[in-house]
C-alpha cells in the first residue's frame, strides 16, 4: 500500500532522515515511534505531503507520489497533533467548509459528513459551535474531517495525546471499525502499550533510519526473546557464573537481589543446552526463566546507543 524507498532530508547539516525504507502493507493498523528528533515527524510531513524529501520515494498503491500533492490529497487523511478546528463554526458548518475544499458540496457533502459524524458520535453535536466541544470531541471532530474524501491511507499524530481513559478507549473502537472497513491506518504515538493492544503491525525509527519493522506478533515475539534470563541458584553461585562467562550466548552477566541476570541471545534450545550444562555441573538452579517484557523495554534496547563495555557486570558484588 504505501512504500518509501531510500527517503532522505537534511535541515542543514542535520539529517533527519538517513536512506529510510519502509512499507506499509494494505489495511494495517501501523504504529510508528520513535524517540525525539529520530525522523517521525518529517516522515509524516513528508507522507501528508506538507514537506518535500531531498531525494527517495513515497509510493501509494505503485503511484509515485513524491511530489505529487494533489495526488496525495485524494488518498491521505490527517489527523494532526493539533486539532486544526475553526471555533467560529459550528459542526456542520466546519464539515460543510471541508468537504467544499475537495470539490464536495450540497446534498453529496451532507450525507457523507451526518454518515461520518455518527461514525464518531457526535451526529447530535450537529448545531454546536467547535468551541464548546470537549477535547475528545474536538479529536473526533478531526478525525471525521480527515475522512471526508474517502481517501485511502488515513495518518494520525499523536491521536490520543490528553484523552481521558474512557475516550481513548472509545477512540481505538473508531479505528478498529475503520481498519475492519479496509483503511489503512498510520498512528505516530509514544504510548506504546496502547499501539501493542490496537496495532497489527509496528515500525520504530531512530537517528532517520528504520531500526524495526513487521507485524505486530513477530515483534511481541522478539521481545520474549530479546529478554534476559534470571537464573536462581541455592548456595554459592561462583560455579554458576564460571559457566555462564564460558558461553557463546551470553552477552552481559550481572548479580542483582541474589539472581543471576543473563543477556543471552541463543533460542530455546541453547537455553535448555545451558540449564543441562549447570544441572550436569551439579549447580542447585533453582529458578531459569525469561524476563516478562514489554515493547518499552524492546525501545529502549534498540534505540540505546551506548555500548557495552563489560561482559561481567556485578551490581551486588557483596553477594558472590
Amino acid at each position: 500500500m504505501l512504500e518509501m524507498k531510500e527517503l532522505r532530508k537534511k535541515y542543514g547539516k542535520f539529517h533527519a532522515l538517513n536512506g529510510l525504507d519502509l512499507h506499509i502493507p494494505k489495511g494495517s493498523l501501523f504504529g510508528f515511534v520513535g524517540p525525539n528528533g529520530a525522523g517521525k515527524t518529517t516522515t509524516i510531513k513528508i507522507i501528508t505531503g506538507l514537506l518535500y524529501a531531498d531525494s527517495g520515494q513515497v509510493k501509494i498503491d505503485g503511484v509515485d507520489v513524491t511530489r505529487g500533492t494533489n495526488k496525495l490529497k485524494e488518498k491521505i487523511g490527517y489527523v494532526p497533533d493539533f486539532f486544526g478546528v475553526y471555533d467560529n463554526l459550528k459542526v456542520n458548518e466546519y464539515m460543510e467548509f471541508f468537504s467544499s475544499c475537495y470539490g464536495i458540496t450540497g446534498l453529496k457533502a451532507r450525507t457523507r459528513y451526518m454518515t461520518l459524524l455518527e461514525q464518531v458520535g457526535l451526529e447530535d453535536k450537529i448545531n454546536f459551535y467547535v468551541d464548546s466541544l470537549s477535547r475528545g470531541m474536538k479529536q473526533r471532530l478531526c478525525l471525521a474531517r480527515a475522512l471526508i474524501h474517502d481517501p485511502l491511507i488515513l495518518v494520525l499524530d499523536e491521536p490520543a495525546s490528553g484523552l481521558d481513559p474512557r475516550t481513548r478507549f472509545e477512540l481505538k473502537e473508531i479505528l478498529k471499525e475503520l481498519q475492519e472497513q479496509g483503511k489503512t491506518i498510520i498512528i505516530s504515538s509514544h504510548v506504546l502499550s496502547e499501539l501493542s493492544e490496537l496495532c497489527t503491525d509496528m515500525g520504530i525509527i531512530d537517528q532517520g533510519k528504520m531500526v524495526l519493522c513487521g507485524n505486530m506478533e513477530e515483534i511481541l515475539r522478539r521481545v520474549n526473546a530479546t529478554n534476559p534470563l534470571i537464573i536462581s541458584v541455592l548456595g554459592s553461585k561462583e560455579k554458576a557464573l564460571a559457566i555462564l562467562k564460558s558461553q557463546a550466548c551470553v552477552q552481559t552477566i550481572a548479580v542483582k537481589d541474589g539472581d543471576i541476570r543473563v543477556n543471552f541471545i541463543g533460542d530455546d534450545q541453547d537455553e535448555a543446552l545451558l540449564l543441562q550444562q549447570l544441572i550436569d555441573a551439579e549447580v542447585l538452579v533453582h529458578g531459569f526463566f525469561r524476563e516478562q517484557g514489554n515493547l518499552e523495554s524492546l525501545f529502549m534496547q534498540i534505540t540505546d546507543h551506548e555500548k557495552e563495555k563489560a561482559v561481567l557486570v556485578h551490581e551486588d558484588k557483596s553477594s558472590l
